[in-house]
Parts: C-alpha cells; sequence; structure tokens
C-alpha cells in the first residue's frame, strides 16, 4: 500500500524538478524566436530589391516562428501544469497536518431546512466539506454538495467501489485535478448548455461552397501575379470584393464572436478532462457507466470539443487586423469559420450537457477518492440489511487529530431510540455528530473512521443548531418547534435515523419535561431509531416503560479541584453534573 505522505513529498520533488527542465526550454524556445524574427528581417531587407524573393523569405520566417509559437505555447502549458501538479502535492501535505482553513467552505451550501446539513458541521470553517474539497470546476463543487447531502441509501456499494478504485489511482486524479484547476471560465456551463440550444444560424448551406470556390479563385489570382499573367491591380479589386460578401454578415459574427470567445477556453479544458477519463482503465461499474456515456458518438467526445475549440480558435484569428482583411478579403474567413462553428453547434447541443456532467462526476469523486487515499487507516462500513441499524468499534470524528480524539463503541438496532445524558463539556454533543458525520459519510460511500463497521443503510435527520430568526420574526421556541415538527412529517413516510441535541429549550423546566416525554414516546411509537442528548435526567425515566428505550451517558469527575472528562460513551445514567463546580471555578458566583 502506497504511503500517502511519501506520495506526496515524493511527487512535490518529481515535478519541481520537471519544471526545471521546462523553464530551460521555454528560455530557448523564446531565444530561438528572437532569432528566427531578426534573421527574416534581416533576409527581407536584403533583397527589397526582389520582392517576389521578399515574401519568399517573409513566408518561410512566418511559417518557421508560427511553429515554434505553437512549441512555445504547449511547453508553457506544460509548465502550468507542472506548476500546479507540485502546488498539489504541497497543499496536501499542509492539510494532512491540519492547515486547511483557507480553502473554500462552502458555507453557502447549508441549508437550515435540509435534514442535516446545518448541524453536523457539512459545510462553514472547519467542515468536512472545507476537509476534503478537491473540486476546481465551480459545477463540481455543487455536485460535491449534492453528493454530501443527498441522504440517499441506495446503491452504496457501487459508490464504494468507485471511491476506492479511485483511491488508487492517486496519479491519474491530480493530472485532472491540475488540468481542471487550469480552466479559466468567464460562464457558466449551464449558460453554455443553455446557448448552445437556443442558438439561430445564419450562415446558409451555400455560403460554404461560396467561401471555398472564392478561396479557390484567391488562389489562381495570387499565382497568376507572381507569374505576371495578370497585373497586381486586380488582387486589390478581388480583396475588396471579399470585404464587401463578408461585411454583409459582420454584426451577426461579431455577436458570434463575442460568445465563443467566452466558451473556447472551457471546451479546451473540458476536452482535455474528457481525454482523460477516455484514456483510463475503470473496472466499478459505476465508472465505467460514466465512461460509456462520453463514447457513444462515432467519434471519442474529447475529440469533439477539440474540434469545436480549432474552430473557435479559427474564429478568433479575426481579431487580428492583418488576418481580417487578407483572410476575409482573399478566403472568406470570417463566413467559412462561422459555418464551422454553427455545423457543430448543430450536431452536438444536445448531447454536451451530458458530457459536462460527466466532467463534473468524476471532478467531484476524485476529492472522494483522494479522501480515502489520505485515511488509509479508515474502513469501508459492511453494508448489510439487519436489525442492526449500526454496530462500529472505535468510531471517532474525522475531523478531529487521531492524537486527540476519545473512540467510542456503539450498537444501536432498528428502532431502538437512544437518551444520552451528561455534564456540560462532557462529549455529549460531539458524539451525536461523530455518528451523524459517519453516517452520512456511509451513506456516500466513503470510508467512515473506525476499526470496524456494520452498517444496514438508513437516512439521517438531525435537530441540533436550532436559532430564532429576526428576519422571519420567529422566536427560538418556535424555530425549535418548526424542525420538530418538520421531522416528524419526514419520518410518516420514511425510516430515519433521528438525532436531536436537548429539544425544547426555549420553554420552563417543567413544561419542557412533560412535552420531552411525550415527544420521545411519540418517536418510538413511529418505529423510529435514534439518538437524544439530554441535561433532564427525568427524561431517562421513559426507558422504564419502554423497551426501545435504553439510556447512556457521559460523565465527568472533579479530581484535586479539577473537572476530568474521559468522553467515554457508558450504559447508564449520568450521576456528576458540573453547571455549579464551573461557576464557582470561574468566580461567576
Amino acid at each position: 500500500m502506497i504511503n500517502h505522505i511519501d506520495f506526496y513529498k515524493a511527487q512535490e520533488e518529481k515535478h519541481l524538478e520537471e519544471l526545471k527542465l521546462i523553464k530551460k526550454q521555454i528560455s530557448n524556445l523564446s531565444i530561438l524566436r528572437l532569432l528566427i524574427f531578426l534573421a527574416t528581417a534581416f533576409g527581407i531587407y536584403l533583397s527589397l530589391d526582389l520582392w517576389k524573393v521578399s515574401i519568399g523569405i517573409a513566408t518561410v520566417g512566418i511559417l518557421i516562428f508560427v511553429v515554434l509559437l505553437l512549441k512555445y505555447t504547449k511547453t508553457k502549458r506544460k509548465q502550468e501544469l507542472l506548476s500546479t501538479l507540485a502546488s498539489i502535492n504541497k497543499e496536501e501535505l499542509h492539510i494532512i497536518y491540519g492547515d486547511y482553513y483557507h480553502k473554500e467552505d462552502g458555507i453557502d451550501f447549508k441549508d437550515p431546512k435540509h435534514d442535516y446539513s446545518l448541524d453536523i458541521d457539512l459545510f462553514g470553517p472547519g467542515s468536512f466539506f472545507q476537509f476534503i474539497n478537491r473540486t476546481k470546476i465551480q459545477e463540481s463543487k455543487l455536485k460535491l454538495a449534492n453528493l454530501l447531502t443527498a441522504n440517499h441509501i441506495k446503491d452504496i456499494k457501487l459508490r464504494q467501489e468507485a471511491i476506492k478504485e479511485l483511491a488508487t489511482k492517486p496519479n491519474w486524479s491530480q493530472k485532472y485535478q491540475a488540468i481542471s484547476s487550469l480552466i479559466k471560465t468567464e460562464t457558466s456551463t449551464a449558460n453554455i448548455v443553455g446557448w448552445l440550444k437556443q442558438y439561430k444560424p445564419f450562415v446558409p448551406h451555400k455560403m460554404q461552397w461560396l467561401s471555398f470556390g472564392f478561396s479557390l479563385i484567391s488562389v489562381t489570382l495570387f499565382a497568376c501575379v507572381l507569374l505576371d499573367f495578370v497585373n497586381t491591380n486586380i488582387l486589390l479589386y478581388w480583396m475588396i470584393l471579399g470585404l464587401s460578401i463578408t461585411g454583409r454578415y459582420l454584426k451577426k459574427v461579431n455577436n458570434l464572436s463575442q460568445n465563443s470567445d467566452k466558451i473556447k477556453e472551457t471546451f479546451r479544458q473540458y476536452s482535455q478532462l474528457l481525454n482523460e477519463i477516455e484514456n483510463e482503465t475503470f473496472t466499478s461499474s459505476l465508472l465505467k457507466e460514466k465512461q460509456s456515456d462520453i463514447q457513444s458518438e462515432a467519434e471519442k467526445a474529447s475529440t469533439i470539443f477539440n474540434t469545436f475549440t480549432k474552430a473557435l480558435d479559427a474564429l478568433d484569428n479575426r481579431n487580428n487586423i492583418i488576418i481580417a482583411i487578407l483572410g476575409n478579403g482573399f478566403f472568406l474567413f470570417d463566413i467559412k469559420n462561422s459555418y464551422r462553428v454553427e455545423q457543430w453547434i448543430n450536431s452536438y447541443k444536445d448531447v454536451v450537457e451530458n458530457w459536462f456532467n460527466v466532467v463534473t462526476f468524476f471532478d467531484a469523486y476524485n476529492s472522494l477518492g483522494n479522501y480515502t487515499f489520505n485515511h488509509p487507516e479508515y474502513i469501508f462500513p459492511e453494508i448489510k440489511e439487519s436489525k442492526t441499524i449500526l454496530q462500529t468499534e472505535s468510531l471517532g470524528h474525522p475531523l478531529l487529530k487521531k492524537d486527540k480524539r476519545v473512540d467510542n463503541d456503539i450498537i444501536i438496532d432498528k428502532e431502538q431510540f437512544f437518551i444520552i445524558t451528561g455534564a456540560n463539556m462532557a462529549g455529549k454533543s460531539t458524539f451525536l455528530r461523530t455518528v451523524s458525520l459517519n453516517i452520512v459519510m456511509a451513506n456516500i460511500g466513503l470510508p467512515v473512521c473506525a476499526k470496524s463497521c456494520r452498517y444496514s443503510p438508513i437516512k439521517l435527520i438531525t435537530s441540533m443548531r436550532t436559532s430564532d430568526s429576526l428576519v422571519e420574526d420567529s422566536s427560538y421556541f418556535f424555530s425549535e418547534l418548526t424542525r420538530l415538527k418538520f421531522i416528524v412529517d419526514q419520518i410518516k413516510e420514511t425510516p430515519y435515523f433521528i438525532i436531536l441535541d436537548e429539544i425544547l429549550k426555549g420553554t420552563n423546566s417543567t413544561d419542557k419535561a412533560i412535552g420531552s416525554q411525550k415527544f420521545v414516546e411519540k418517536l418510538v411509537e413511529s418505529n423510529s431509531t435514534g439518538i437524544i442528548a439530554t441535561h433532564d435526567l427525568s427524561l431517562c425515566e421513559i426507558e422504564k416503560k419502554l423497551d426501545e428505550v435504553k439510556n447512556f451517558y457521559f460523565d465527568a469527575e472533579i479530581i484535586n479541584d479539577e473537572l476530568y472528562f474521559d468522553y467515554r460513551f457508558k450504559k447508564g445514567i449520568c450521576q456528576n453534573m458540573n453547571a455549579s463546580f464551573l461557576l464557582k471555578k470561574m468566580e461567576i458566583i
């Protein structure tokens, strides 16, 4: 098994060495281009009296210069890729040691009305999303967020297989991530798809043959002028005719050029990403299925995207004044290139969206594979329908450092309900979030933070961080009731694992005790499964009346006038509360 830390160190060093060589190549190409330019200029100067020779020298010089420029551009792109790869490995090492709070935290994905996204540190500073996200495309971030919040319990094994496989392909995943990070988008893929589907062609089919015939005549005229068969003035008149023809479509071509200029880099980079997907060998069913989605056409999707990119580049050349005048005057470039772009749009506008989705799928799943690669000690849950919902050994919170977290064992059967009591700061809330987040991870298909885990899939729903709202003019108590009503409505249709933290905090003690007992009884009657943490010891009396309810606690001890927590999950009811002690210790009372 590859050690992930050693892998990142070796990869960073490798890419930095390659960068040194690339920088030398770029420097040499720059010098060579300058020499070719000077040599061409000098040759033209020496042959000014022989204009045909000057044209020949200029033509050869320009061709060589263009070849060198293309090689230079290709080498620069390779440099960018290597630099990005080196940065990726450097950042992975920082993240392993806990430095990830600068990354995008996905706080916009928090939804108070979602089953659990507000309660379990899924999004926001220091969140699970911030920790695992490696996506570089905006749509991929949304895809990853949707995976985290989907609450899907079907096909978990298929997702596990896909994530396991990607975890064994760190080199491929890193290259994919690096290419993704180089995408400079001005327009979202959703807007691109919308534009393509709504686009109305303006170049008639007959113009294709006109541009071909016009170009053929132009080449013939050039040959005749060089052979002194006709006067050079005819080239000027012919060029004016060509500019007149293209001028009829100038406004529409300008509009097409402006729109295509915003999307061509997206297609260039997506073409490379599609090529990476096409040329990789996958064995898991889900990855093979996604790969097949981009292989249904006669040509590869990457080739089709690359063809479009070349057509857009050709159209973009009109921004060069010399090419615009000579190209349109003699070869009707605007018409020819616009026609190529329109024919591509007409042929592929209906499949582009699906290909974009495949790219974002792999970008999002690479984050999951990368997380798995970084945590070889985590285990994939054994997925099995049984009366036991969750049975784990040494279950821990994946965002806590291994040397600081305290892991616990838990076994909870279907339709059981745990009531957890405990002193302040003893670990109740952390335990609830540990169970919640690991259930979410299991449902996604990720390995969980445990030594062993058997899991019967179930949807998760929580209420832990209810707050009042001045904007909506709702009190804390009303917000909490609204959340509890949401939970009751949800569990009518589908079995859920319910996790609650100190319900009915917004009312008096007597009313809270009565209401909490009635609510727990209702949950048990609905055949729900779940955990509730509370400071109300009277709630533990329900265990005597209902076999489905079990009491557990987290303890605290005062040793030598200091508070001590062991953060261990224990059977029974907590007897040691610490509020008075803390008030005295902090000299509040």
